[in-house]
């Protein structure tokens, strides 16, 4: 192992002696951040997965999606289309990005230096900073407005309870935001499906009098805002993955991920369409109590209850991902000890930070959901289609994971062909752009305003990076690949402070 190596793996030395601490693990704060996962701490069932995303997903935030298509005149089918449409192609990226966590053993977008270097990487880190800031900002906004029409509650004083709340999950980390996800899981599920249940019997109130009607704008729109609602999760789909199991089959992997999100996903958007058709609903929680109250009185005042605490929790996975997102930013710059207490910091960083900005933010609440996913979706779309590119068709899962965390490895600081394809993906679909009331792109206005951008985008930066690596020989990365292999292998039996970071398994072969 060389002095470089040596110093990456010196940086986990005290996450390797919190580790052998029982008095620090019974605290129940999650020891870890952007460090490599060892296999003797790798846990959890792979259908935990399909669980934490079905909820991740299962709260008025899909509600909310689900009043776009209406809001723009779409007919409640047409809506329901482009839901399941947009879902299943945002969550395809979602799910194969998923897979990645128990390969590597390290929060997705460590894994990204691969592709864009150990300081480039810094481009897709600040996009995914920003985009997961903006969802807690978006969330909070629903949770304290939502909260204020229902029971006439302070805003300022829900906005922090809730970021609080938040922030303590994230604090505790993995572990606990699985246990809390599956406990909401089990809570929601049933509420929700007597609601589905009773609409679809003509139970659930209202008529429609919004009867809508076709347009490819309003169709492309609603298209987007669902596939942005899943990629926007690929940038940190792997923090929740990566203590499973090294040798977990890939296929299930995908196959939980994929069927949890997606489901939930269309699930609650077309519930939001039939609400806002129906009920002439203009904020989704308040739809929901209302609905729920029409099939018993008071039950749409817990739909709405269990509905806020499951956003809360999604706030607080979204904080855990940032937390780990920053911390990657900084240490591309200037290596940092990953410790229990510097994510902690950071956590708290962030939660003063997004709950001033929804603070300070009012109106409605669906333009804030539209522009917000629209986006998000135009900056990450290049970057997932760079990622699955390099894992699934170049490199094919083959990386050293020590070179991941030193800017003289092989992936170097400055990685040429992702941060070339990143920025060919997001230029030629610029013009393709359509933000609602903010800019519409001069090719797009050609197509009448239908947005597609994104997927122009995703495909220009995928065929971009294929076309540079066409030349890639895995052969030249293979000796580093193998001396990394030796490291994690020794890590195993030798319990030192060299070992310390990465020690626990071979990167995958």
């Amino acid at each position: 192992m060389n002095d470089e190596h040596c110093e990456v793996a010196e940086r986990g030395a005290v996450e390797f002696e919190a580790a052998a601490d029982p008095a620090q693990r019974a605290a129940g704060v999650e020891l870890h951040s952007i460090d490599f996962i060892r296999e003797h701490e790798r846990h959890g069932r792979v259908s935990d997965q399909g669980r934490f995303w079905f909820l991740t997903n299962f709260q008025f935030f899909g509600i909310a999606i689900g009043f776009i298509g209406p809001s723009l005149g779409l007919s409640l089918g047409y809506t329901a289309l482009a839901a399941a449409l947009g879902t299943i192609i945002g969550t395809i990226c979602m799910a194969f990005h998923a897979s990645q966590g128990p390969e590597m053993g390290l929060p997705q977008m460590i894994q990204s230096r691969a592709q864009f270097g150990h300081r480039g990487v810094i481009v897709p880190l600040i996009v995914t900073l920003v985009s997961l800031v903006g969802y807690n900002v978006v969330s909070t906004i629903l949770v304290a407005d939502g909260s204020r029409a229902l029971w006439g509650t302070s805003r300022v004083g829900v906005a922090v309870a809730a970021s609080v709340l938040a922030a303590v999950v994230a604090i505790w980390g993995y572990d606990w935001l699985h246990r809390v996800f599956k406990l909401l899981f089990w809570l929601n599920l049933p509420l929700f499906s007597v609601l589905s249940l009773a609409v679809l019997l003509g139970r659930g109130g209202g008529t429609l009098n919004v009867h809508g009607h076709w347009s490819w704008v309003a169709f492309g729109t609603q298209l987007a805002s669902a596939v942005s609602y899943n990629v926007t999760c690929a940038p940190t789909v792997s923090d929740y993955s990566r203590y499973l199991p090294s040798r977990t089959p890939r296929s299930r992997v995908i196959a939980h991920v994929f069927l949890g999100a997606a489901v939930s996903a269309v699930w609650l958007i077309v519930l939001g369409a039939w609400l806002a058709t129906h009920l002439n609903g203009q904020d989704a929680l308040l739809a929901v109590q209302q609905s729920g109250n029409i099939l018993q009185p008071g039950f749409g005042s817990l739909l709405a209850g269990i509905s806020i605490a499951a956003l809360v929790a999604g706030i607080g996975a979204t904080t855990y991902s940032a937390g780990l997102v920053l911390i990657s930013t900084v240490d591309s710059l200037r290596p940092v000890r990953p410790t229990r207490s510097l994510r902690v910091i950071v956590t708290l960083v962030l939660m003063i930070a997004w709950t001033a900005l929804a603070l300070s933010l009012s109106g409605d609440a669906v333009t804030y959901v539209n522009a917000m996913l629209v986006m998000m979706l135009y900056f990450l779309m290049p970057w997932t289609a760079v990622n699955l590119v390099d894992y699934f068709l170049v490199r094919r899962g083959r990386y050293s994971i020590l070179d991941l965390f030193t800017a003289q490895g092989i992936y170097g600081a400055w990685g040429g062909r992702g941060l070339a394809a990143y920025a060919v993906g997001f230029t030629i679909s610029i013009p393709f752009f359509v933000v609602p009331n903010v800019y519409t792109g001069a090719l797009a206005a050609r197509f009448g305003g239908v947005d597609f951008g994104w997927l122009v985008s995703g495909l220009a930066a995928a065929a971009t990076y294929l076309f540079l690596s066409r030349r890639f020989d895995g052969a030249t990365e293979a000796a580093a690949v193998a001396a990394s292999a030796r490291a994690l292998r020794q890590a195993i039996v030798t319990p030192v402070p060299e070992a310390a970071a990465l020690g626990g398994r071979l990167p995958a072969e």
